[in-house]
């Protein structure tokens, strides 16, 4: 995918002017009468998606683009339905959407098609930006999404624990940042144990990626990402439909390394640190099994109530490790449970934290972002369905409340105030104006917007 912004400055570029009922009159009288009246011949009406290319002299002269009411948008990245649409040729927008940044940002986004397995002619779309604009961010965000994707949207087949490493390792040479790897046997030697139970039984042998980067005396940031490549759900094995789309369970991962390309690529005035567990669920001889316990990292006793309840188990040991250092934020990404999906559907991922602070500022963060999440609590009464009565804990709770008692399993590994987890579907079931079907970046760039703002 090309960069597709460039600084303002072509007289060539054809303009794009966004409408709405109100604002339609106006623009009829800046397009000319001979536009006015091929528009009104084509029978265009300003509602929102709805769009018309104007005819010019020896080129496109122009695009009509309807937007929803100024008052409350429903879908501030309507934009990104356009840009699949555009034959190629350089644009910019004539008039000022609701949201220039976003429309900007949807607007490529929206261009997103994962082509290695299926070639497709490369489109050629540039889009001019205002001034107002911060180009280099702007490309920054779209790189980091990119690369999420790509990596969601890779199938388990090409994209292992091998691979995964390969591809954070390729990141942190981009960005000069120092990765290793604890892998296979050496998890146990060095005492993850359940990072290695989890993904023992695969092919590809299990492994903890820790890539750092910045400076020291900075405040520190950890992100963890959960990197199950192929969730089979184990022994307690998932039915074909929950299965299908199971080499998204990397999700969390994904989005680990895209906002750590946004900070590292940012320079942001913070000391970053990435932990992913990378495992595939797998079946064989080797494979844990329901009713196994296991001595955490933290030094918890864990009872395994259920195997395709792998994620937070190889979170918690990574998030034992994170919460050794006392970072100033610990942030887990994870696709955790379908109880999340069920509460909020695939768009809205909730986010739980103790740190108030923290969640009215993210909060504030994915609005302006269009990257949405939902405060759920952590219900502390729901702990008692984590009770074992032969180990300190069970790795699931009941048929109920599942997000938040996940999100409580986690807790106790984590002693740090400003502990973030986000449960992920990764996933756009359906394409949406600038999210194209399949593999999705969830929450980076709200969080990433608040850490800018912070260590900016």
């Amino acid at each position: 995918m090309h960069s597709i912004f460039v600084a303002r400055g072509s007289a060539n570029a054809i303009p794009i002017w966004f409408v709405t009922a109100d604002t339609y009159p106006d623009v009829r009288k800046r397009l000319g009468a001979e536009a006015c009246a091929f528009a009104d011949a084509a029978g265009f009406e300003p509602k929102a998606a709805r769009y018309l290319l104007l005819p010019g002299e020896k080129r496109l002269g122009g695009v009509l683009f309807g937007l929803e009411g100024a008052g409350d948008p429903a879908d501030p990245f309507l934009a990104g339905r356009l840009a699949p649409l555009l034959p190629d040729g350089a644009y910019r927008f004539a008039n000022e959407p609701h949201d220039a940044r976003l429309a900007a940002l949807s607007f490529a986004l929206g261009l997103y098609r994962f082509t290695r397995y299926r070639k497709a002619d490369e489109r050629k779309i540039d889009l001019e930006l205002p001034q107002s604009l911060d180009r280099d961010d702007l490309e920054r965000i779209v790189e980091g999404v990119t690369l999420a994707r790509d990596l969601i949207n890779t199938p388990a087949n090409d994209l292992g624990p091998v691979q995964l490493e390969e591809a954070a390792r390729a990141l942190a040479a981009r960005h000069n940042a120092k990765i290793d790897a604890i892998v296979g046997d050496d998890l146990l030697a060095r005492n993850f144990p359940l990072i290695h139970a989890v993904g023992r039984a695969a092919a590809q042998a299990p492994r903890l990626i820790d890539m750092t980067w910045g400076e020291a005396g900075h405040p520190r940031i950890t992100l963890v990402g959960k990197g199950v490549c192929f969730d089979t759900g184990g022994l307690d094995i998932k039915p074909e439909s929950a299965m299908l789309n199971m080499k998204k369970d990397m999700g969390g991962a994904a989005t680990a390394l895209a906002l750590a390309h946004m900070i590292m690529g940012r320079g942001l005035k913070a000391r970053l640190r990435v932990l992913i567990p990378a495992v595939e669920n797998a079946i064989a001889g080797g494979s844990f099994r329901p009713r196994d316990i296991y001595t955490s990292r933290k030094g918890i006793t864990v009872e395994i109530g259920n195997t395709d309840a792998e994620g937070r188990l190889v979170l918690a040991d990574a998030l034992a490790l994170a919460d050794e250092d006392k970072p100033e934020l610990i942030a887990d990404f994870a696709t955790l449970t379908g109880a999340a999906r069920v509460a909020l559907g695939p768009d809205v991922p909730p986010f739980f934290t103790d740190d108030d602070a923290l969640a009215a500022e993210l909060t504030r963060c994915a609005a302006a972002e269009n990257d949405p999440l939902w405060r759920l609590p952590l219900w502390r009464p729901y702990e008692a369905m984590l009770e074992s009565k032969v180990a300190d804990t069970n790795n699931v709770g009941g048929g109920q409340a599942g997000a938040i008692t996940a999100a409580l399993f986690m807790r106790r590994f984590v002693t740090v105030k400003s502990w973030l987890h986000v449960d992920l579907f990764a996933w756009t079931p359906v394409a949406k104006p600038g999210r194209p079907e399949g593999g999705e970046c969830q929450s980076a760039r709200a969080l990433y917007a608040l850490l800018e703002a912070r260590y900016g």
